[in-house]
């Protein structure tokens, strides 16, 4: 059975991560780091958008800033059909 993970990297998807800073609630001084990793297609990121979508409506702490690291770990000269197959006993 093939992975999820794998589908996604053949449909364009790539290795996304993003380093969150965001203000501790009750501490406004302060940031704190949360590491965020996920596919996502870039540049638009529909998967992280979401999450900051629900970080920002279900979360107190407010976002400071979010970096954005993109990596596909399929690229298109690396991934070739076979149409042949050799079995040795």
């Amino acid at each position: 059975m093939v992975s999820e993970s794998f589908i996604r990297q053949i449909e364009g998807y790539g290795l996304t991560t993003a380093r969150i800073l965001y203000r501790i609630p009750d501490h406004q001084s302060f940031l704190q780091t949360y590491i965020w990793q996920e596919y996502d297609v870039a540049p638009r990121f529909p998967v992280l958008l979401k999450f900051l979508d629900f970080w920002k409506r279900e979360l107190d702490g407010p976002l400071f800033s979010v970096t954005v690291t993109h990596s596909r770990l399929i690229k298109p000269a690396e991934f070739r059909l076979r149409d042949n197959e050799l079995v040795l006993h």
